[in-house]
């Protein structure tokens, strides 16, 4: 997990002023029930994926039980966003990956 949230870190510091405005921008553009829509995982599988990421990339500080308060500087915290973007959207295409080669018939043919 740490060579991803590397990996996230180092798209963020390459992309271009114009490519975080515009993600900036499609955020705030979201209406409440889009959000929640889209924050809805299709499985529990993918759910329990993503709070181990989250957990990960925050430094496994979430525990039973425990109450956790983070700090973070607003560069921070849109890095965070943007991995659990990411993330979200790599798991998302699994999942429906998954879905369909349930579905087809693969063999040797």
């Amino acid at each position: 997990m740490a060579s991803e949230a590397q990996h996230f870190d180092g798209f963020l510091d390459n992309a271009s002023a114009e490519i975080k405005d515009d993600l900036w921008q499609y955020v705030q553009s979201l209406t409440p029930e889009m959000v929640v829509q889209m924050s809805q995982p299709q499985s529990k599988e993918v759910q329990q994926v993503m709070e181990r990421q989250i957990a990960g990339l925050l430094g496994g500080l979430s525990g039973e039980g425990i109450d956790v308060s983070i700090t973070m500087n607003r560069e921070n915290l849109g890095r965070l966003l943007s991995s659990t973007i990411m993330s979200g959207y790599f798991l998302r295409n699994a999942e429906q990956r998954h879905e369909i080669e349930k579905l087809l018939p693969f063999g040797d043919a």
